[in-house]
Parts: C-alpha cells; structure tokens; sequence
C-alpha cells in the first residue's frame, strides 16, 4: 500500500469525526489550533501531519490520539498474542533490578488478592441479604395446607 492511500485514508477518517461531532473545520482549526488551510489539506490527503499535529487534531475531536497514530501508520497494531500482563511487563523491564521486580510483584498481586476478596464478601453479603426459603420451610408448608383440606 502507497503512502498516499494512507495519507488519503488518514484524511478520509478525520473527516468522517469531524463531521460526526459536527464541527466545522474552521472550528476544528481553532479549538486544535492548526491552521484552517491545512487541515483542509490533511482532510483531503495532500498533507502527511506530524504526530504533535495529529495529536492536536485527537484532542480537539476527542478522540483517542493512538487511533490516528495507528491509521498514519505511526504506530503498529498490538499484537494480541504478546504477553501484557502487569505481571509479565514488570518480570521483563529491564530498567528494574531484580529486588525492585520482585518487590512490585508482591505489592501487585497483594492488591489482586485483596480485591478479590473484597469482590468475594459482597457477593457473599448479596447472597446473605437476599430472602431464602428453606426446602423444609416449604415442605411444612405444603403439608400444613394438605392436612388443613383433609376433612
């Protein structure tokens, strides 16, 4: 694929949230303060914005800066099979030395832990709160109106 078709694509996708928040790019110039003429330009795929730009832009739409980084081509797409967990990222930081690594993984799985303790006892305390009828409540019952009917 061309750098153009991206450039053009890029530009096509500003537009779309431009116009689905309904701004005016006069108005988009201002809030984000890139120039009317050049935005005019990105929107139409002759310009390839910077990523300070383009950020600018994100902003001012509200919309995240990442989504137009990854459609400029700025940023690769995540793989889904990499290994993100907190756990796996702290093991693997090489800025940490291996006391600090073990360290935040003790604090990070005490938070876990605790949280799923606390996830634990409200559902316990919901299931405690709620009324329960007892099988042997409910067969006494029937029995008390069977006999009540027998002549």
């Amino acid at each position: 694929m061309s750098s153009r078709l991206d450039v053009a694509a890029l530009g096509a996708y500003i537009r779309e949230q431009r116009e689905a928040a309904e701004v005016s790019l006069r108005q988009l110039a201002e809030v984000s303060g890139v120039s009317n003429p050049y935005l005019s330009q990105i929107e139409r795929g002759l310009r390839n914005p910077s990523a300070e730009i383009l950020g600018q832009i994100a902003k001012a739409l509200r919309i995240s800066a990442e989504t137009l980084y990854l459609r400029a081509g700025l940023l690769d797409e995540r793989d889904d099979s990499e290994d993100t967990s907190v756990a796996s990222v702290i093991a693997s930081d090489p800025l940490l030395t291996e006391r600090q690594r073990g360290v935040l993984l003790d604090i990070y799985s005490s938070f876990v832990s605790e949280n799923a303790a606390r996830h634990r006892d409200s559902a316990e305390s919901e299931q405690d709160s709620q009324p329960q009828t007892s099988a042997r409540s409910r067969g006494t019952t029937s029995r008390r109106t069977s006999a009540a009917k027998t002549p």
